[in-house]
C-alpha cells in the first residue's frame, strides 16, 4: 500500500508548539482524507526546531467508487425546495432524480449520486496547500516581498521548504504536485543547519528518516529526550554524580535541538550557600540547564548539565566554558538577592504591598491580606488550627513577592517565604503555611496536613473567589484568567480530608470585607470630593431561613459543578451529587459529598433499584393526577380513612413510612447517612405490594385524594436523603 510523506521545513519552530503542530498536522490530514473516503493504516507526526513531519502508511492509490442515495422534498413541494434538493445534489433537473412511493408520507423525489473513485495523488493535492494555509499556529508571521499581498501565506517562521512524496515502499514514489505562495513541493530537505548543510534527496519516509539522521538530524522528540536524559546520568555519573530529573526541561531542551550532545559545566562551590531551588531556578530559567547532586545525597553538586546542538572540534569545551561563565553570573545576581532579602525581616516587606494593586476593583494586595487574615482567624476553629498562628502567617503569606529573589523568580513565591520566615524564627507551623498555603496547586499536587497551613490556604482561595463572584469576574466557557476553577477545586479537596466548611456562612461573612475594599477601591477611582458609592446586590433568596446574597447562591451553585466534574473524575455519578445538592442546605461538601457515597450505594442494591423505580411511578402518576385536578396532594394522608377503608397494602404502606421516614431523618440529623439508606430500604417490600394491590385511582373521590397523598408521603420520605427526581434511570 502507498504511503505519504510530508515535511514543512521552517526557520524555526519554537519549542512550546512543536507537540502541539505535529498533532494538529496529523489530525488535519487524516481527517481531510477520511472525509472524502480515505482510509488509512497508520499516520505518525514529528517535530524538530526546524521542521514538520508526518508519514501517513496504508493508503490506497485510488479512492474506491461512491453511491449515495439522497433523499428529496414531496413531489409538489415548493419550488425553492426542489432547487436546493437539486443544488445539494448537484443535479440540473427533476428529470435526474427519481419518484419513491412512501406509504406514509406519499411520494418524494430521491437522487441517486455515483461518483468515481478519485487518484489519491490528486485528492492530495487538493487538501495539502489548504492545510498549510489554514495551519492552526498560536502565533503566525508573514514575511518578503509577498507579505505586502493580501491572503498571503502565514507561518510560524518564515517556510523555507516542502517535501510531499507519495506511492509504495518497493517501487518510485511521485511528488505530489502542489506549491504554496511560490514553494512547490519536492523531494529536496536540508539536515544540520550547521554539521550538514548540504541537500538531501528524499522519496520515502524509511529513507527520509535515515538520511536526516546521517546528517545530523534525530526526527523523533521522544527519542531526541531519550538520548539527553541517558547521556546526561551517564555523564553525571562519571563524576560521582546524580541527575535531578525534571520532565518539563527535557521536553523543552529536547524542542531546542535537533543533535542532542550533552556537556558538563561547573562553578563555585561557594554559590552552594544559596538555597537549593534558587540555584535549580536560575540555572533553569536563565540556560535550560539541568542540576546535579552529590550522589546518594539531597545536597546539590556545583556543577549543571547543559545541551548543545553542536558537536564542536573541541569536545564542547568552549561551549562550557560559555555557558559557566553565564552560570556563574546569574547565580552572583541570584546570592545577591539571597544576602539582601535575608537582611529585611518579612513583617517589615508588607507595606510594600499596600501599593500593589491586586485588582483594580478588589483593592491593593495589603488590603487583601488583611482580608485573608480576618478570614484564616474564623477559617482555624474548623480545622483545629491555633487562630492566632492562623492569622500570623496569612499576614505575611505573602511578603515574599515583594522580595528580590522571587521578584526574579516568581515560580519561587511561597518557598522563599518560608526560608526567610525559619530563618527569622517564625513558629514552623508558620513558615510552612507560606510555602503551603497555594496548595494544591493541580490534581496531583498533595492537600496540606498542618491545620494553619489548611487555614491560610482555604481563606487565601476563598477570599479569591468571594472576591470576584462580588465583582462579576466568573469563568466564562474555557476562560478562567484568574484560576477561579482551581480555587475552588482547592476548597474542595481541603473540605474531602475532613475538615467540616458551612460554605454560605463563610461567603457571607467575607462578603462585607470585600465590599469594603470594592467601596475603597471605587472612592479611589472617584475625582476629589466624590463620596457616594452604592452597593449593587440584585437578586438572592432564602437559606434556611434567612436572606442571603447573589454572590452566595452564584458561588455555591459553582461549588456544585466543580464537585460534580471532581467526583465524575472519581467515578460518582453527576446526578446523585444534583440529587443531594437540591435539598436544602447543602453547603457542607463533606457530608454532600457522604451522602452521595451512600445514596449511590444503596441505588446499586436491588432495593435501591425497586424503591427508585416504585418512586418514579408514584411521581408520574402524582404529576399527571395534579396536573389534570388543578392542585397539589401534598397534605398528610388520613390515618383514620386508610384504617377504615384502606386494603392491608395501603395500611402496611402507610405504617412502613411513617417509621421509615423518622427513622431517615433521625439518621441523618446524626450524619448516618447508609443508616438512613437502610430506613429506606425497609420501604421496598410494601411499596411493591401496594402497586401489585392498590388501585390509585379510586371511584371513591376521598380514597381516591387520600391514595395520591400516600403517594407524595412517599415522595416526601425519600426526600429526608437526596430528592429521587433528579436521580437518572
Amino acid at each position: 500500500m502507498p504511503d505519504l510523506l510530508l515535511e514543512l521545513r521552517s526557520e524555526e519552530i519554537p519549542a512550546r508548539m512543536q507537540r502541539r503542530a505535529a498533532e494538529d498536522l496529523k489530525k488535519l490530514v487524516t481527517d481531510a482524507l477520511v472525509e472524502r473516503g480515505f482510509l488509512y493504516e497508520g499516520a505518525k507526526a514529528f517535530a524538530t526546531p526546524r521542521r514538520l513531519a508526518l508519514h501517513v502508511a496504508g493508503l490506497p492509490a485510488r479512492g474506491e467508487a461512491v453511491r449515495e442515495e439522497r433523499r428529496g422534498p414531496r413531489v409538489g413541494a415548493p419550488e425553492a425546495a426542489v432547487q436546493g434538493f437539486l443544488k445539494g445534489a448537484g443535479l440540473t433537473s427533476l428529470d435526474q432524480a427519481r419518484t419513491v412511493t412512501d406509504p406514509k408520507k406519499g411520494e418524494f423525489y430521491l437522487a441517486v449520486i455515483e461518483r468515481e473513485g478519485r487518484e489519491t495523488l490528486d485528492v492530495l493535492a487538493e487538501i495539502l496547500p489548504q492545510i498549510v494555509r489554514s495551519f492552526p499556529w498560536p502565533k503566525s508571521m508573514r514575511w518578503g516581498a509577498a507579505s505586502a499581498q493580501p491572503g498571503s501565506l502565514r507561518w510560524v517562521r518564515p517556510l523555507q521548504s516542502i517535501v510531499a512524496t507519495f506511492g509504495p515502499e518497493t517501487e518510485s514514489t511521485e511528488v505530489v504536485p502542489f506549491s504554496v505562495d511560490g514553494i512547490a513541493a519536492g523531494t529536496t530537505t536540508y539536515g544540520h543547519r550547521f554539521l550538514a548543510p548540504e541537500a538531501i534527496e528524499v522519496r520515502r519516509f524509511d529513507d527520509y528518516v535515515q538520511a536526516l539522521e546521517r546528517a545530523k538530524v534525530v526526527l523523533d522528540a521522544d527519542r531526541r529526550k531519550d538520548i539527553i536524559l541517558h547521556d546526561a546520568r551517564d555523564l553525571a555519573f562519571a563524576q560521582g554524580l546524580d541527575l535531578v530529573e525534571d520532565e518539563g526541561l527535557l521536553e523543552e531542551v529536547a524542542g531546542l535541538v535537533e543533535w542532542p550532545v550533552t556537556l558538563m559545566g561547573r562553578f563555585e562551590e561557594s554559590f552552594l550557600d544559596i538555597p537549593a531551588e534558587a540555584i535549580r531556578a536560575t540555572i533553569r530559567a536563565n540556560q535550560k540547564c539541568f542540576v546535579l547532586r552529590k550522589s546518594g545525597s539531597e545536597a546539590l553538586a556545583p556543577a549543571f548539565i547543559l545541551v548543545s546542538n553542536l558537536e564542536a572540534s573541541d569536545g564542547g569545551q568552549a561551549i562550557t566554558a560559555g555557558n559557566g561563565r553565564v552560570v556563574r553570573a546569574r547565580l552572583s545576581d541570584a546570592k545577591f538577592f539571597w544576602e539582601t532579602d535575608k537582611a529585611v525581616r518579612l513583617e517589615d516587606q508588607l507595606p510594600k504591598l499596600d501599593s500593589i494593586v491586586f485588582h483594580e476593583k478588589l483593592g491593593t494586595q495589603g488590603e487583601r491580606i488583611a482580608r485573608i487574615a480576618a478570614l484564616a482567624r474564623e477559617i482555624a476553629p474548623l480545622v483545629g488550627a491555633d487562630p492566632d498562628l492562623s492569622e500570623r502567617a496569612a499576614r505575611l503569606a505573602k511578603a515574599d513577592l515583594v522580595t528580590e529573589m522571587v521578584g526574579e523568580f516568581p515560580e519561587l513565591q511561597g518557598l522563599m517565604g518560608r526560608k526567610y520566615a525559619a530563618l527569622q524564627g517564625e513558629d514552623p507551623s508558620v513558615a510552612a503555611a507560606i510555602e503551603e498555603h497555594y496548595k494544591p496547586l493541580g490534581p496531583s499536587d498533595q492537600v496540606p496536613n498542618d491545620p494553619v497551613s489548611v487555614a491560610v490556604a482555604l481563606a487565601d482561595k476563598l477570599d479569591t473567589l468571594v472576591g470576584f463572584w462580588a465583582i462579576d469576574e466568573k469563568p466564562t466557557g474555557s476562560k478562567d484568567p484568574f484560576a477561579l476553577r482551581r480555587a475552588a477545586l482547592g476548597v474542595i479537596r481541603h473540605a474531602l480530608v475532613g475538615h467540616r466548611l458551612r460554605l454560605v456562612d463563610l461567603f457571607e461573612g467575607h462578603l462585607a470585607r470585600v465590599f469594603d475594599s470594592i467601596q475603597k477601591a471605587y472612592l479611589a477611582s472617584q475625582p476629589p470630593g466624590f463620596t457616594t458609592y452604592a452597593r449593587l446586590s440584585v437578586g438572592g433568596g432564602e437559606w434556611l431561613g434567612r436572606k442571603i446574597g447573589p454572590e452566595s447562591i452564584g458561588l455555591l451553585a459553582f461549588f456544585a459543578d466543580r464537585l460534580k466534574v471532581y467526583l465524575r473524575d472519581q467515578g460518582a455519578r453527576h446526578d446523585l451529587i444534583d440529587a443531594v445538592f437540591a435539598l436544602p442546605g447543602q453547603d457542607d461538601l463533606l457530608m454532600v459529598v457522604r451522602r452521595v457515597e451512600a445514596l449511590g450505594t444503596f441505588l446499586d442494591t436491588e432495593d435501591g433499584k425497586n424503591l427508585l423505580a416504585g418512586y418514579k411511578r408514584a411521581a408520574n402518576i402524582l404529576r399527571i393526577e395534579e396536573k389534570k385536578d388543578g392542585r397539589a396532594y401534598d397534605s398528610e394522608p388520613d390515618a383514620g380513612l386508610i384504617a377504615s377503608s384502606g386494603q392491608p397494602e395501603e395500611r402496611a404502606l402507610h405504617e412502613a413510612l411513617g417509621v421509615a421516614r423518622a427513622e431517615a431523618s433521625s439518621a441523618v440529623g446524626a450524619e448516618d447517612f447508609e443508616g438512613a439508606m437502610r430506613a429506606l430500604s425497609r420501604l421496598r417490600a410494601p411499596v411493591d405490594a401496594f402497586f401489585d394491590e392498590v388501585t390509585v385511582n379510586a371511584e371513591d373521590p376521598a380514597l381516591r385524594a387520600n391514595r395520591l397523598a400516600l403517594l407524595n408521603a412517599l415522595r416526601a420520605a425519600t426526600r429526608e436523603v437526596a430528592d429521587f427526581s433528579r436521580i437518572e434511570g
